[in-house]
């Protein structure tokens, strides 16, 4: 008979190392604006699931996707600006 053991002790057993670096967690930190925009998107999208979406509703769903867009375009000009080193274009 074979036994069906857990391999929990294998897989957790290097969680110490697998800590995120600072450059991740900084990372993470600049993406913030616009994983919390994707939430409300999201949240907004969930609540006009709910009933027969009206014009209030596509409204919402509208602003959340264009906060969504603008987080994403923020990001973008800011990690373009900062890989231009001296300001060139």
């Amino acid at each position: 008979m074979n036994h069906i053991v857990t391999v929990q002790d294998a897989v957790t057993a290097f969680a110490d190392f697998m800590e995120p670096t600072n450059e991740e967690l900084d990372a993470i930190e600049r993406e913030m604006p616009v994983i919390l925009a994707g939430v409300d998107l999201v949240d907004t999208q969930i609540t006009a699931l709910d009933r027969v979406p009206n014009e209030m509703d596509n409204r919402r769903v509208r602003r959340a996707r264009n906060r969504v867009l603008t987080a994403r375009r923020e990001l973008a000009n800011r990690a373009a600006g900062r890989s231009l080193p001296g300001g060139a274009a």
